[in-house]
């Protein structure tokens, strides 16, 4: 059969004849697979009754699954970091606080600068 297309007022468009296949009803070959296989949302609905009954809510197993699956992730990425030296650390260490004292000493002086001058000002 073909399909014949028709305009309505009330819909945009309507089919007037529907084709073969529309007609026969569709079952999934695979009964756990929810779809338009009634039998598919009965296995569905008789399994969840008996994972509600023997186990934690889903929403806290889908939570405990993916934290576990993250700290998997982080200790895998964790032996793949390649760590520095020790005396590289150190000579790195010394260099970043030296910068901070030179900062620190010219922030200073700046300060003792700006204060003389506008004391003069006055």
């Amino acid at each position: 059969l073909k399909n014949l297309i028709t305009y309505s007022p009330n819909h945009l468009f309507t089919r007037k004849y529907a084709s073969l296949v529309q007609l026969v009803e569709r079952r999934s070959p695979k009964p756990d697979v929810e779809g338009s296989s009634p039998s598919g949302r009965e296995f569905k609905r008789k399994t969840k009754m008996i994972d509600s009954e023997n186990s934690m809510p889903a929403w806290l197993e889908n939570t405990t699954n993916s934290v576990k699956t993250y700290f998997r992730g982080v200790r895998s990425e964790w032996g793949k970091i390649s760590w520095p030296e020790k005396r590289q650390v150190v000579v790195e260490t010394v260099f970043v606080i030296a910068i901070v004292f030179v900062f620190t000493v010219a922030v200073y002086l700046m300060d003792i600068i700006f204060k003389g001058i506008l004391g003069l000002i006055k």
